[in-house]
């Protein structure tokens, strides 16, 4: 009896907590605990934003450098700070949008499970096209909030490079940015974050959610067995699925992340407002097709990365905040 008792108060690990959605979750110790965590990933990955952002500018004389070269050159000039400039705009700044972000995401994935239940499909494929509808729809959600918090902190990350506008500190951005082209300034490049970023994604959360679906599958795992996967095991598929999203995501996507980086930060494109068409003309004449690709290799890390841990980190979220 005693064993008996002691096995239910420690139960396994039920393969359902690997996709545990939102009528489960207790909402606010599911906004207070990402908060703190995701805030504690940032600080991780923000040094490979800043040399990714750093190697797309013109003129800033990194485009052609190796990324470690770029961070080792910033550290030398500027010290840590250097690496972490625009780190308190992006963690401070991102707190209310990620709350708008994942209950988005959460419950447009939630309705999107229910309404396929019961199609003739196959499982993997409902979970991913749920995966992807919900992604694409919470990026659409939170462009509106992203938007003008990432000019601003791109924008802090690239002073002193030339082509841009001096600024001491956010507000001082936020400031000049509006004095020079009204609030619209703010939101430099939110038509190509919106229609490109969407579908990336949709792409990413639809590969995360087939590619774990399929992973779990291969290892013989089913809902309506009594084999139950262990922490490790669930850490393990849920991060590799996470790695294959985010690396298949960066190779699509860093073109139109540099012609956008560059449309938000640079002032010096001739008369006018810059525009995709400048910015995409710019990048032709200086480099060429492969100008598209500056600063890969820090995105391919920071996505692959951010790809990993966010996903590990989400996903142990959820399963501490589910409701009792």
């Amino acid at each position: 009896m005693a064993v008996e008792a002691e096995a239910a108060a420690a139960p396994g690990l039920a393969l359902s907590d690997t996709d545990i959605n939102w009528d489960r979750l207790d909402k606010t110790r599911f906004h207070i605990i990402g908060a703190i965590l995701f805030t504690a990933q940032i600080s991780l990955l923000h040094p490979t934003a800043v040399v990714k952002t750093r190697m797309q500018v013109a003129g800033s004389g990194l485009s052609h450098m190796r990324g470690i070269s770029v961070f080792k050159q910033i550290l030398k000039i500027d010290g840590v700070p250097g690496i972490y400039r625009g780190f308190g705009t992006s963690a401070i700044g991102s707190l209310p949008g990620r709350v708008l972000a994942l209950t988005s995401l959460e419950v447009s994935k939630n309705m999107m499970l229910k309404y396929t239940e019961g199609l003739d499909m196959a499982e993997a494929t409902r979970v991913g096209i749920a995966n992807g509808v919900a992604g694409m729809f919470s990026n659409l959600v939170s462009c509106a909030y992203y938007v003008p918090l990432e000019v601003v902190g791109q924008r802090l990350m690239v002073q002193g490079l030339p082509g841009t506008t001096v600024c001491n500190g956010p507000f001082d951005t936020v400031r000049k940015v509006i004095k020079a082209e009204g609030f619209r300034g703010l939101y430099r490049g939110f038509g190509l974050t919106a229609v490109t970023q969407s579908p990336a994604a949709a792409l990413w959360w639809g590969a995360y959610g087939a590619a774990q679906h399929m992973i779990w599958r291969s290892l013989d795992y089913r809902d309506d067995m009594d084999k139950k996967p262990s922490h490790m095991e669930m850490v393990t598929v849920q991060a590799t699925a996470g790695m294959v999203a985010g690396a298949c995501s960066s190779v699509i996507t860093t073109p139109i992340d540099t012609v956008k980086t560059r449309l938000q930060v640079m002032d010096n494109y001739g008369v006018g407002r810059p525009s995709v068409l400048k910015t995409t003309r710019a990048l032709l004449m200086e480099d060429g097709w492969r100008g598209f690709y500056r600063g890969f290799g820090p995105r391919f890390l920071n996505m692959s990365l951010y790809g990993t841990t966010m996903i590990v980190t989400y996903e142990l979220i959820k399963r501490i905040s589910v409701r009792q």
